[in-house]
């Protein structure tokens, strides 16, 4: 191509660019009215592309207003679909509220006229668990706040409280009647309770059975309305008082009427001797037996009938008898006594769990205290018949009423232990009163002057303690020292004052009827605490006397020479003693001369001594003993003087103390 020199190459291209431009200029000239066409065409399309451009416009505002059109219309058709939804749900709900509001027909009929026969029950409890129901599904959280004050809610509301308020006082009628109807029907039939030549054991049984019928009945209308438990536990309590009364009464007074008792009452501490040991000697068991049956029938059955009462009238306390304890009619009688035990449930068949400090207790023991009044008058009346005919059975009979109370609970059947409490009280009021009277029978003995010998009533007294001993049961041991402790100080007390009536055998008094009240309580007082407190009292008094009464023999025979002994020691506190034989009156001379008017005749003068001890006691029994004390009385004495004399006048010549213990020995 001549590339090898780059000028002429670079010439070269030179002239082909200038011949290719005026070949280029040549060609556009030629192609003017191609040109001239496509300018036209090109205005032509230019025109068309506005015309479409103007044209889009248009087609672009009819689209944006279709667009806000169909917008609307989807948003009024999302509201209509959103309504249909919710009235679709309000349809249902009111569906559902209807169908809470709507009262089935055999409901109505059972809660507004149905017939409360045994047979008819079922339907009236289910009747009483759909009204609790429908009346709990009224009430807020069961039903939406804002349904609460809906006129239609307030009007089923309102026909549902008329249901109810219908209902109650129809139930409560027919229970009211019911229970009166029942006690009545048993209280017309005189099998049902005691009769002359038989006692009879109350049966409760039936009626509890027939009460329980009823039971899911009571506790319905306690749910429906408290208030209306009020006046059938006074109906209740009412109507069976009335049958426990006639029961009790019936049973008591054949109770006394078969009890084979002496007719004739002891008398214990006065009167003859022979009367009062034939009057206690007679058998009075048969009394306390009579008291304890009294107690072994009725109190398992007012316990019972207590349990049965707080369970039946819906009272939210404890158990009386707690779960899985003895039943307390097994335990004391060993009866098999049906379980009338109802558990509390709640209208949808729950057990209820009582508080135990539930504020019903005191109301319950309220109603009990109506339900059982007026019995215990009954109990009473065995008490002080038994009284009459054997005051000691006081003993036995508080005995057994002390057992029946550690057996009751602090907080059950609060009438029943009052009952106890109270018949405890009675018991130990009557004893109290044989005590007094029987304190007032030894103060009687005052008024017979100058009585000698043993008093009637210190050995009655022993005949007397042992049969309080045989009679103790359980917890009298405090009752029976109380009356020891009355009936011994009055003793003492008025043989005290017996005995000071006459200061000549005042000792010898005391000396006798304190040795008898030893001898005839020795073998008591080994065993009763309280009687060897006393007996060691008696041995005390009795030691005192013996010693006041043999130092009064003594100094009556031997009065001058004791007497000179008597100055000496009192001179032996102010003198010395060798200047007391040189005193007027104490000299050796006048020892000599005391000395042979006082020894000179000894035996006979302790010969005196021995038969006026002997005369002075009625009781040969006593003698041997005292006349030892007295021998050893006198003796003593002597020996004091005989020291006496050697310290205070030397070698004086007397009687040996030995020479003297021989001739006492003597006798």
């Amino acid at each position: 191509m001549g590339i090898g020199e780059a000028d002429a190459f670079s010439e070269r291209l030179k002239q082909e660019l200038v011949a290719l431009e005026a070949a280029n200029v040549y060609q556009l000239l030629e192609s003017e009215p191609l040109i001239e066409e496509v300018l036209q065409g090109l205005d032509a399309a230019s025109a068309t592309v506005d015309d479409m451009d103007e044209w889009l416009r248009i087609f672009n505002l009819k689209l944006r207003h279709m667009r806000e059109d169909i917008s609307s219309i989807e948003s009024r058709n999302n509201g209509l679909e959103m309504q249909s939804v919710n009235n679709k749900g309000l349809v249902e709900e009111l569906e559902k509220l209807l169908e809470r509001l709507r009262i089935p027909q055999e409901f109505a009929a059972s809660l507004t006229g149905g017939s409360f026969e045994e047979s008819r029950m079922l339907k009236n409890v289910e009747a009483c668990e759909w009204l609790t129901g429908a009346i709990r599904c009224l009430e807020v959280p069961n039903l939406d706040p804002s349904y609460v004050n809906m006129r239609a809610v307030r009007e089923k509301r309102a026909e549902l409280e008329k249901l109810k308020t219908t209902f109650v006082r129809r139930a409560s009628e027919f229970l009211r009647n019911y229970f009166s109807s029942l006690v009545d029907f048993m209280i017309s039939d005189k099998s049902y309770f005691s009769q002359r030549g038989q006692l009879k054991r109350p049966d409760h049984a039936d009626l509890r059975y027939k009460c329980r019928t009823y039971a899911r009945l009571l506790q319905h209308l306690k749910s429906l309305d408290k208030s209306c438990l009020g006046p059938l536990r006074k109906a209740y309590c009412h109507s069976l008082n009335l049958l426990l009364r006639r029961e009790a009464r019936e049973f008591a007074n054949e109770l006394r009427a078969s009890t084979k008792a002496p007719k004739n009452p002891a008398v214990w501490l006065e009167g003859a001797n022979n009367a009062g040991q034939n009057g206690s000697s007679a058998d009075t068991s048969t009394v306390s037996d009579a008291y304890s049956k009294m107690l072994t029938i009725f109190i398992p059955l007012l316990v019972d009938e207590s349990s049965f009462f707080a369970h039946f009238m819906c009272f939210e306390v404890p158990a009386l008898v707690p779960a899985g304890a003895p039943n307390v009619n097994k335990h004391i009688s060993g009866g098999n006594e049906p379980d009338d035990d109802l558990s509390l449930m709640d209208p949808d068949g729950n057990d209820l769990k009582p508080d135990n400090t539930s504020v019903e207790l005191g109301t319950l023991n309220d109603a009990l205290q109506e339900l059982l009044d007026g019995i215990q008058e009954d109990f009473y009346a065995v008490v002080d018949w038994a009284y009459k005919i054997d005051p000691l059975r006081c003993i036995s009979m508080h005995g057994i009423t002390e057992r029946y109370l550690s057996g009751q609970k602090a907080d059950a059947a609060g009438f029943v232990r009052k009952l106890l409490d109270d018949l405890e009280s009675r018991i130990s009021v009557q004893f109290s009163r044989f005590i007094d009277e029987a304190c007032h029978q030894i103060e009687r003995n005052e008024r017979n002057v100058r009585q000698t010998g043993i008093l009637a009533y210190i050995p009655r007294f022993a005949v007397l303690a042992s049969r309080m001993e045989q009679y103790i049961q359980g917890q009298s041991r405090d009752l029976i020292d109380k009356a020891y402790t009355k009936l011994v100080s009055t003793m003492f007390t008025t043989l005290e004052k017996i005995a000071q009536s006459d200061t000549k055998t005042a000792d010898i008094v005391l000396i006798e009827n304190y040795a008898a009240f030893q001898n005839s309580l020795y073998d008591l007082a080994n065993v009763v605490p309280t009687l060897a407190k006393f007996y060691h009292q008696a041995s005390e008094s009795y030691e005192q006397a013996c010693t006041r009464h043999i130092s009064s023999l003594i100094y009556l025979q031997f009065e001058r020479l004791f007497q000179f002994a008597r100055k000496v020691d009192e001179l032996t506190y102010t003198i010395a003693a060798e200047e007391i034989p040189f005193q007027l009156g104490l000299s050796k001379t006048d020892l000599r001369r005391v000395l042979k008017s006082s020894l000179s005749g000894i035996d006979k003068s302790i010969g005196t001594m021995y038969r006026r001890l002997q005369k002075t006691l009625t009781s040969d029994e006593l003698f041997p003993s005292l006349w030892d004390k007295c021998k050893k009385e006198f003796l003593d004495k002597y020996e004091g003087f005989v020291q006496m004399v050697a310290r205070v006048y030397g070698n004086e010549p007397i009687m040996p103390v030995a020479e003297m213990k021989e001739t006492l020995a003597s006798f």
